[in-house]
């Protein structure tokens, strides 16, 4: 196959997979996964590239759309519309020739078997560099911004000072952040194992295990990774193990544990002075934490369970630990996945809010008198951060916050919340997340 039909072929994919993300509400991730297989290895990175930057810049891509259309296209032809937003992508925002752009895109409205829309596709592509429209600034806020609009309006709420920055850091690609596991060395060790094979790395100093890569890599290129001498994780996620093992020993249990992240780092840390349990109530995604632990050659009791029905799994002995990561928005990781900005709704955000205080009532009753639970979100939005942690507190006396911060070097990265701490999105390069940490009166 010549290369010019090869990417309107690979053109073709990435527009099924973001119409699968937008019109059929599937994860990008899923997508990607269930057609990469297809794809050859070298074209693999501008598949990403295409899917994951086309669904960032969505709002904008699509409002360019509408600008060339005398009308919008009809759902059946919702592949092209995707496949027109990958197409405006590339003119905008690579280095791609042009005309390979328009050509390729062209001709990939075939493979979509759509082949009376292709001189609709000619003509907006060419039309959209010939007026130079995108040099234009978008006269809507969802445009401008490249967000859904409840999104916008409810971070203009909870951030009146930060919401601009935080929709400018989600629209960024997040950098690879990798956690030394301190069994085989420090960050300061593995960055000149990581020099001598010509990888940059700079330490991060809120994150003692953790390295920020100048360029994503290959896991496979990542000296002693298949061993378990380091494993990828964002630097603020880093934060959530030390925080809940300082001066803590005993039973820990890793509530919604899945992927194993982590359950692998409270191990790295709490060695033989823990015995770690992780719970899942999705047994495939639990298959993936004993894949990791396998890695990293640590062990763990894990469970198949909810949290929030401890009658089916709990044996009655209390947890001197618990680390509640909830499940949430995730509207603090949307900068690795942009899909999110298009599959959340405003109406999820209260159920949301609603399980994650459902688990926190539960797993409060695992907890022994003078233990600890940090509760974790990759959220920023209030109603499931600090707004349940309030609701929680009141009516309990043997529940107290614990607001003294691990060390100094994360106290300028937190803001303080009314109860607990955040962590932005974009600062010091980490990803969003909430922490507070409660503990129960002895």
């Amino acid at each position: 196959m010549s290369a010019s039909r090869t990417g309107a072929r690979l053109r073709a994919t990435a527009a099924e997979i973001v119409d699968a993300v937008v019109s059929d509400g599937r994860s990008l991730d899923r997508a990607l996964k269930e057609v990469e297989a297809r794809v050859e290895n070298d074209d693999r990175g501008l598949l990403r590239l295409l899917c994951y930057e086309t669904l960032r810049h969505y709002w904008r891509l699509q409002y360019w759309i509408e600008a060339r259309l005398d009308r919008p296209l009809k759902k059946r032809d919702s592949s092209v519309n995707a496949l027109l937003a990958i197409g405006l992508y590339q003119l905008s925002d690579t280095r791609i020739p042009d005309h390979a752009v328009v050509s390729q895109t062209v001709d990939a409205v075939r493979f979509l078997r759509r082949p009376q829309l292709a001189p609709l596709v000619n003509a907006v592509l060419r039309g959209a560099r010939r007026d130079r429209i995108f040099e234009q600034q978008p006269s809507n806020k969802e445009a401008l911004y490249d967000h859904p609009q409840w999104l916008i309006d409810a971070l203009e709420a909870d951030w009146p000072d930060d919401w601009a920055d935080i929709l400018a850091a989600n629209n960024e690609r997040a950098p690879m952040t990798l956690r030394v596991n301190p069994a085989h060395g420090s960050a300061a060790d593995y960055q000149s194992r990581l020099e001598a094979d010509g990888i940059a790395a700079e330490l991060v100093a809120a994150a003692p295990q953790a390295l920020r890569l100048s360029e994503p890599r290959a896991v496979e290129d990542l000296p002693g990774f298949a061993a378990g001498h380091v494993s990828v994780q964002d630097a603020a996620a880093q934060l959530a193990a030390p925080w809940l093992l300082e001066g803590l020993s005993g039973r820990v249990l890793d509530a919604c544990a899945a992927p194993g992240g982590k359950s692998g780092h409270l191990l790295e840390l709490g060695g033989e002075r823990i015995d770690l349990t992780c719970i899942d109530k999705d047994a495939a995604r639990l298959e993936r934490i004993a894949t990791n632990l396998e890695r990293l050659r640590l062990d763990a009791t894990l469970l198949p369970a909810d949290a929030s029905r401890p009658a089916e799994w709990w044996d009655g002995v209390p947890f001197d630990g618990i680390l509640l990561d909830a499940p949430c928005s995730a509207s603090g990781v949307i900068r690795r996945h942009p899909d999110i900005k298009l599959l959340r709704r405003a109406a999820d955000i209260r159920a949301l809010a609603e399980t994650q205080s459902a688990l926190l009532d539960a797993l409060w009753e695992l907890l022994a008198p003078g233990g600890r639970l940090l509760y974790v979100t990759c959220s920023v939005l209030a109603a499931e951060n600090d707004a349940v942690v309030a609701r929680f507190l009141p009516g309990r006396d043997e529940a107290r916050e614990n607001t003294l911060l691990q060390n100094n070097n994360i106290h300028d990265l937190m803001r303080a919340k009314a109860r607990g701490f955040q962590v932005l999105p974009g600062v010091e390069g980490m990803d969003g997340f909430y922490f507070a940490c409660l503990e129960k009166v002895s």
